[in-house]
C-alpha cells in the first residue's frame, strides 16, 4: 500500500487557545469579560517532528515534520473549539516511499482558565485536545482522528501570546480494500505550539492583578493564634473539665490530683473507703480519721469547694432518734474537718435519718450500708460586680 495513501494529520492544539470567559461579578470587582471585547478568537500553529508507529509505515519512511493550523473559538472559560488544517510529510527509507498527507477537520479542547491570577508561571495552562478528520493521502481520502495533551504558558503580561509543549497521537482508519494492507496509519508527533489571540481586557487585567495582590497580603498578614481555654491551676485541663480547677492534677483523674481513699467527682467527693463511728454514737472510730484527713486536704487543695456533710441511719430504731443520731454524726464530720484546717463557712452539716436509704433495709448488709456520711460538693459562685 502506498505510504501516502495512510498518513493522516490533525491539527493539534497545543498552544493554550485563549477561551471566551464567562463575567464574573464580586464585591470587589465589576462584571467585565475576562477578554478583550466580546467573543474570543485565537489562532494556533503547531509545528513538530512526526513518526510513524506501526508498519508498514515505519518500515518505509523515517522520522518527518507536520504543521498544524488551528482557529479556536471561546466558548466557556475552560472550552474551546474550531476548524484545524495539518500537513504531514515523513521522507522514505531507502526501500520506501515518502509519505504526504492533507488533513481538515474539526477540534475541542479542554483547558485550565487562561484569567487565572498570578504571574506567567502561576498562569500556566494545561489542556488536552481532539480532532475529528478528514485525511487525503494522494488519491484517496479517509476518515481521522488524534488526541493531545499540551501545557501552555503566556509570553507577555497581557496573556496575547502563548507557547508550550505538546505530544500527539493520529491515526488514519484504512477501511477493507482487497489487496491493500489494511492496518491503520498511526503516528505520534511532538512540538511546540505558538499561539496569539485578543489576551486580556484592560479591566480584566486590573481585576486579576488586584485579585493577587488581596491573596499575597491575606498570604502575609499573621494569623492569630488560638485563645486556649481558661486552665487556672495550668494542669492543661480545661476548666470546664477540670473536676479540680483550683490545683493542679493530671489528666486521667480529670484534672485532679490523685487522693489515696477519695475520687473527686464533679457533684460530690467520693469515698473509697466508710466513715466508721463508735456503736450508737457520734463518736468517730480511730480506722476513719485517715480517710477524714485526706477529706480536709482536699477541700484545702480545691478552695472553690463548698460542701454539704450529709448524715444517714439504718431503720433500725425509733425514727425520731435516728434522725437525731444522724445529725449528730455528720456535725462530728464537720467539727473534725473544721478543726484541720477547713473553714467552717465552706461546710455544712444535715442529717437526713432513715428517710434516704443506700440499699434495702431488709439485710444486714443492707442497713449496714445505710448507715453513711456522704460528702456533697457544691461551687461558690461569686456575685457578679455590679455595673
Amino acid at each position: 500500500m502506498h505510504v501516502r495513501t495512510l498518513l493522516p494529520m490533525m491539527a493539534f492544539c497545543v498552544g493554550p487557545v485563549a477561551v471566551a470567559h464567562a463575567q464574573e461579578a464580586t464585591a470587589e470587582e465589576p462584571a467585565a469579560p475576562t477578554f478583550g471585547q466580546g467573543p474570543h478568537v485565537s489562532v494556533k500553529i503547531e509545528p513538530g517532528v512526526a513518526a510513524a508507529l506501526s508498519a508498514p509505515q515505519s518500515q518505509m519512511t523515517n522520522t518527518g515534520f507536520r504543521q498544524a493550523v488551528k482557529v479556536l473559538f471561546g466558548a466557556s472559560r475552560y472550552f474551546a473549539f474550531g476548524p484545524s488544517a495539518a500537513f504531514t510529510t515523513l521522507p522514505a527509507t531507502a526501500t520506501g516511499d515518502s509519505g504526504r498527507s492533507w488533513a481538515f477537520g474539526a477540534t475541542g479542547r479542554v483547558e485550565r482558565p487562561r484569567d487565572s491570577p498570578g504571574g506567567r508561571l502561576q498562569a500556566t495552562s494545561p489542556w488536552f485536545d481532539a480532532d475529528l478528520q478528514y485525511v487525503r493521502t494522494g488519491p484517496l481520502n479517509r476518515l481521522g482522528f488524534d488526541a493531545a495533551v499540551g501545557v501552555a504558558m503566556p509570553v507577555d503580561e497581557s496573556r496575547k501570546f502563548w507557547f508550550g509543549p505538546f505530544v500527539r497521537y493520529s491515526q488514519i482508519m484504512q477501511g477493507d480494500r482487497p489487496n491493500y494492507d489494511n492496518r491503520d496509519a498511526k503516528i505520534l508527533s511532538i512540538g511546540l505550539s505558538l499561539e496569539v489571540g485578543a489576551g486580556l481586557s484592560q479591566t480584566r487585567r486590573v481585576a486579576v492583578v488586584a485579585r493577587e495582590e488581596a491573596q499575597q497580603e491575606l498570604s502575609t498578614q499573621p494569623v492569630a493564634a488560638p485563645v486556649p481555654a481558661p486552665d487556672r491551676d495550668g494542669d492543661t485541663v480545661a476548666d470546664a473539665d477540670d473536676n479540680c480547677p483550683d490545683v493542679a492534677g493530671v489528666v486521667a483523674n480529670a484534672g485532679c490530683p490523685v487522693y489515696e481513699k477519695i475520687v473527686v467527682k464533679p457533684d460530690k467527693l467520693e469515698l473509697k473507703e466508710k466513715i466508721a463511728f463508735k456503736w450508737d454514737s457520734a463518736n468517730l472510730e480511730d480506722a476513719s480519721l485517715p480517710l477524714l484527713d485526706e477529706v480536709a486536704q482536699a477541700l484545702k487543695d480545691n478552695a472553690g469547694f463548698k460542701v454539704q456533710v450529709e448524715g444517714h441511719a439504718s431503720s433500725d430504731g425509733n425514727y425520731d432518734y435516728n434522725q437525731t443520731l444522724s445529725e449528730r454524726r455528720a456535725q462530728a464530720v464537720l467539727d473534725y474537718l473544721t478543726a484541720h484546717g477547713v473553714a467552717a463557712d465552706r461546710v455544712v452539716s444535715k442529717g437526713f435519718g432513715s428517710s434516704t436509704p443506700n440499699g434495702t433495709n431488709t439485710t444486714a448488709a443492707g442497713r449496714e450500708s445505710n448507715r453513711r456520711v456522704e460528702f456533697i460538693v457544691s461551687f461558690i459562685i461569686l456575685e457578679k460586680a455590679k455595673q
